[in-house]
């Protein structure tokens, strides 16, 4: 039996959130991966297990800033396009990482993708070479993906469209678990035995915190502060937790929320939070920034305001709706996000943030 560690797509928090009807058309090119040596390279604790020098992470950060000014608007793009964008970033950091990292040390970033990519490792071409695949064991395995992806998508549609799932995580669980034993279970006992050069010694992906991109600049190109003005750069924010809203002043989701970021402002400034509002227009009187400012100042709002007046910050950040809140770490990478009310219907999402902003400061 394949040892549980093995298994880690789930612990990761990297999930199962891919194109259903894409997989469910059981192609090899359908079975979207999550990307998970971009979401795994930002990690002091995976660059220990590495063993990249000092010299070696300075190299990879400064690598990884374009690729993530990239990677994260492209996750709402259509199936097709995220997965080629998804692909060709991986490739470029994987050439990038084989070219600064000595035999030993690519080993071990190899094994660490197979380890988080779970059961859906057997997707990769040296994986299912290694182990000597059949083709009939790999449609097997797609169409085992492929209702998993179906069922993760009909999870997600019930909780999108506002219905209440008891259990969802449990579900969720329950699903992911059935994937593996199928995959497992569809695996020869001589294949099983070939896992372990493959995988390496367990990691503990627990100690992975980052799974998202750097943070995007916020752009002043057609952008203008109406209060309290920032320079936009992360690298000037460093050692501060940031929480960015993005907001239209005559949005009512919107001006539910605001009460909410001027508590966190008023009450957790001091212990190091920045917080910066993002006004990105939808109507005309929105475009008018005498307008916006006049509203900013009747909501009370006493923290930094931009003027997104071509909305070129929401673009960059890939945002779809108002209201949008994005929580930045100290170092700069984007650790969570809410989208719309975060009190709708009785849900405490807005206790959930405040837990995440006190654990981000103690870090």
């Amino acid at each position: 039996m394949l040892p549980r560690y093995q298994l880690l797509c789930a612990s990761l928090c990297f999930g199962l959130l891919v194109n259903s009807a894409a997989s469910a058309r059981g192609d090899e090119a359908a079975i979207e991966l999550p990307p998970v040596l971009l979401q795994m390279s930002r990690n002091q604790a995976v660059w220990d297990e590495w063993q990249l020098s000092s010299q070696q992470i300075t190299q990879l950060e400064t690598l990884l800033r374009p690729l993530d000014a990239q990677w994260w608007p492209a996750r709402i793009q259509p199936a097709d396009k995220r997965l080629a964008t998804t692909k060709r970033l991986t490739a470029q950091l994987r050439q990038a990482l084989r070219s600064m990292c000595d035999d030993d040390q690519w080993n071990r970033v190899e094994q660490l993708k197979r380890q988080a990519l779970g059961t859906r490792m057997v997707f990769l071409k040296e994986v299912a070479t290694a182990l000597e695949l059949t083709a009939e064991q790999l449609q097997d395995f797609r169409a085992v993906a492929a209702a998993t992806d179906q069922a993760v998508a009909e999870l997600n549609r019930q909780q999108q469209s506002g219905e209440k799932v008891a259990d969802a995580a449990e579900k969720l669980q329950a699903i992911q678990d059935q994937e593996r034993q199928d995959i497992v279970g569809g695996l020869t006992v001589a294949q099983q035995a070939k896992l372990g050069p493959l995988l390496g010694q367990a990691f503990d992906f627990s100690q992975v915190k980052r799974t998202h991109p750097h943070a995007p600049d916020l752009l002043l190109t057609d952008s203008t502060w109406l209060q309290h003005p920032l320079s936009g750069k992360w690298d000037d924010l460093k050692g501060k937790v940031v929480a960015v809203h993005f907001y239209a002043f005559q949005c009512i989701n919107c001006k539910r929320n605001l009460p909410h970021y001027a508590a966190w402002h008023q009450d957790l400034a001091d212990q190091g939070l920045v917080v910066i509002g993002v006004q990105s227009p939808e109507t005309s009187a929105e475009r008018d920034a005498k307008k916006v400012a006049a509203a900013a100042k009747a909501e009370g709002i006493e923290y930094p305001v931009l003027m997104d007046t071509s909305s070129e910050n929401w673009r960059a950040w890939g945002t779809t709706m108002w209201p949008t809140v994005y929580l930045i770490d100290k170092q700069g990478y984007i650790r969570t996000w809410w989208q719309g009310e975060m009190n709708w219907q009785g849900t405490p999402g807005e206790q959930r943030m405040r837990d995440t902003i006190k654990t981000l400061l103690a870090e």
